[in-house]
C-alpha cells in the first residue's frame, strides 16, 4: 500500500509540473491573447522598438595577462563581404632549466666535442580531427581553419625588440596592457631560413626526417620524428618551419652557457620574443592552441637537433644525438591587421570577430518629445506599472551573405557613456548571472530555413522599467569569445580571439518577417 501511495504522489507531482510547463509555454507563444484572466492580473505582450547600427572596432585587448584562452590566430582571411585579416602572434620563448651542449665527462685532456646543428625549426601543431587510424599512414581532418586552404600566406619569423612584460613598466602597481593594433617592434632580419615562407596547412605532415651529420659535414644517420599521444604511435599532423641555422648558432647556441640563459628572467630581457609575422592577399587563417594541457610536445615550440662528435687525439671516438625544444610560452600578443570595410546596405549589420566590427543596439527607439532623456516608449511601459515576465531579443540572419563562418553563440553586453562621469562602461547584463542557461545567443534554423539568434533578457528590462535613471544604456552584440563567459564580477572585458563572421539584419520593415525586435510579455494589476 504504501508504494502504490508514494507512486501516486510522484505521479500527481509530475501531472502538476507538466501542466505548468504547458501553461508557461503557452504564454508566450500566444501572441495577442489573454492567457492569465482572473480579478487581480491580467497578461499580455508588446512589440518594442529595436534600432540596429554597424559598430567599428578600433582595437581591443589580444593579451593574456589576466586570461588565458590558449588560442591564437596565424594567417590571412579575406572576405568580399568583411574585413580582411592579417594575424600575427609575438610570444615569449621559454628554456630548460639548465642548457649545455653535453651531458657527458670525458677524462682524457686530448678530448674534444664538437656540436653540429642538424635542423632548426619552428614546430606549430595542428588542432586535428583523426579520421583513419594507421599508423603509418594516418588520415586527419584539421580543425579551426578558416579561408582558402589552397593560397599561401607569407610568414616570416623575428625576433621581437619589445620587452613583454606582465606589469605596467610606467606604473609597476598596474597590469599591462597589450592591444590588436600595436604593431610589433622587430630587431634584425627574418630567422627563418626561406624568406617570405610560403604557408599552406597540410594534414598530411605529421612526421619528418634529420640528417645527422658528424662535424665534418659527413652524414652518418636519418632520423624519423614524429609527435604522438603518451597512448598511441599515431602521428599528429604540425607544420615545420625551417630557421636559419646560422643566425640560431648565434643567437641561442653559441649561448648556451653565457649570462644570457642562466635564468628564464635573463633570457627573457635578451631575446625579447619570437615574432610570427603574417601577410599576404589572401589565404587561411589558423586557430593555434598555445595551451595545450596534455602534453608539452603538443605547444609550437622552437625545436634545434645537433650532433655531438667526441674526438679523441684525431680520431673521432663517439657521437651523440641531442635536441632541445624551446617552447613558445610566458606573455603573448596578437596584432590584427584590419583590411578596410566593405560596403554595406542600410539594412546590414556586420558581427565580426576580432578587431572587425560589432553591433548596437538602442532599445525603445530614439523619440523624447518631452526632451526628458528617457525614449517615449520607456516612459509610456513605466507609467503602466507593469511585472515583465518574459522579454526575447530576436535578430535574424542575412542568408543573402554566406553564412558559413557565422558563430555558434553571440554575446550582448551593456556599452554607454556613465552620464554623470562620462566614461566609457562595459559591463554584463544582470540575465547572463540570473539565467545563464536561458540567456541564448545561440544560432538557431525555424522550421522554413530562417536563421536566427534569440537573447532572454528579462531581469534588463525590468531594470530599465524600475530605474531610477533617466538614461537607457546601449547594447552592444558580438561574435561570443570564450572569455566573455568568465563572470568574475559585473565588468565586461573586451577580448576577442574568435575570428568567425555573420550579417545580420535590422529592424527595418524591409527585412518583413525577419526584422529585428524585442517582445515583452508581461503581467499588469486590473483596476
Amino acid at each position: 500500500m504504501k508504494k502504490i501511495i508514494k507512486k501516486s504522489v510522484y505521479v500527481s507531482v509530475f501531472l502538476v509540473v507538466f501542466l505548468g510547463i504547458i501553461s508557461c509555454e503557452k504564454d508566450f507563444t500566444d501572441i495577442g491573447t489573454t492567457i492569465i484572466t482572473n480579478s487581480v492580473f491580467s497578461t499580455d505582450k508588446i512589440l518594442v522598438d529595436v534600432e540596429l547600427e554597424n559598430k567599428e572596432i578600433d582595437r581591443l585587448r589580444t593579451d593574456n595577462i589576466t586570461l588565458e584562452p590558449g588560442q591564437y590566430l596565424l594567417g590571412v582571411y579575406n572576405s568580399v563581404d568583411y574585413e580582411k585579416l592579417e594575424a600575427s602572434i609575438l610570444s615569449q620563448v621559454g628554456i630548460p632549466t639548465t642548457l649545455k651542449y653535453t651531458d657527458e665527462e670525458f677524462d682524457t685532456a686530448d678530448t674534444t666535442v664538437i656540436s653540429t646543428i642538424d635542423t632548426v625549426f619552428l614546430k606549430l601543431p595542428y588542432q586535428a580531427t583523426l579520421t583513419e587510424n594507421d599508423a603509418t599512414d594516418p588520415t586527419y581532418s584539421l580543425d579551426s581553419i578558416f579561408g582558402n586552404q589552397e593560397v599561401a600566406f607569407t610568414l616570416n619569423l623575428y625576433q621581437s625588440d619589445e620587452y613583454l612584460s606582465s606589469l605596467d613598466l610606467d606604473d609597476p602597481t598596474q597590469i599591462s596592457n597589450y592591444f590588436s593594433d600595436e604593431e610589433f617592434l622587430i630587431t634584425g632580419s627574418p630567422l627563418n631560413s626561406e624568406l617570405d615562407y610560403p604557408f599552406i596547412p597540410n594534414k598530411n605532415d605529421t612526421i619528418f626526417t634529420v640528417k645527422r651529420r658528424l662535424s665534418d659535414s659527413n652524414l652518418y644517420d636519418v632520423d624519423t620524428i614524429k609527435i604522438t599521444t603518451a597512448s598511441s604511435d599515431v602521428p599528429l599532423p604540425f607544420a615545420r618551419i625551417p630557421m636559419d641555422e646560422a643566425k640560431f648558432k648565434t643567437l641561442f647556441f653559441d649561448k648556451y652557457e653565457s649570462p644570457e640563459f642562466s635564468s628564464q628572467d635573463a633570457f627573457n630581457n635578451y631575446f625579447r620574443g619570437l615574432i610570427l609575422k603574417a601577410t599576404g592577399a589572401d589565404g587561411s587563417l589558423i586557430s593555434f592552441d598555445f595551451n595545450n594541457r596534455v602534453s608539452d610536445a603538443f605547444n609550437p615550440s622552437i625545436e634545434v637537433y645537433y650532433t655531438n662528435t667526441v674526438v679523441v687525439g684525431t680520431q673521432v671516438f663517439d657521437t651523440i644525438k641531442k635536441s632541445n625544444s624551446f617552447p613558445l610560452s610566458g606573455i603573448r600578443r596578437s596584432y590584427y591587421n584590419m583590411g578596410p570595410s566593405p560596403s554595406i546596405s542600410n539594412e546590414q549589420i556586420k558581427i565580426q570577430g576580432t578587431a572587425g566590427s560589432e553591433g548596437s543596439i538602442t532599445l525603445f527607439g530614439a523619440a523624447d518629445t518631452d526632451g526628458n532623456g528617457v525614449p517615449d516608449q520607456l516612459d509610456e511601459l513605466r507609467l503602466k506599472n507593469i511585472l515583465v515576465n518574459d522579454a526575447l531579443l530576436t535578430i535574424y540572419v542575412d542568408q543573402t551573405v554566406a553564412s558559413d563562418l557565422a558563430p555558434e553563440r553571440l554575446y550582448l553586453y551593456k556599452d554607454y557613456v556613465n552620464p554623470n562621469s562620462q566614461a566609457i562602461v562595459q559591463s554584463h547584463l544582470k540575465d547572463v548571472f540570473t539565467g545563464a542557461s536561458t540567456f541564448g545567443g545561440y544560432l538557431e534554423t525555424e522550421a522554413d530555413g530562417k536563421m536566427k539568434y534569440t537573447f532572454r533578457i528579462p531581469d534588463y528590462i525590468s531594470e530599465l522599467l524600475n530605474s531610477e535613471t533617466d538614461y537607457n544604456p546601449k547594447l552592444s552584440i558580438k561574435a561570443l569569445n570564450a572569455t566573455d563567459l568568465n563572470l568574475n564580477d559585473t565588468i565586461f572585458r573586451p577580448y576577442n580571439w574568435n575570428p568567425k563572421m555573420v550579417t545580420l539584419l535590422n529592424e527595418s520593415s524591409n527585412n518583413g518577417d525577419k526584422k529585428a525586435e524585442l517582445k515583452i510579455s508581461y503581467s499588469k494589476k486590473e483596476d
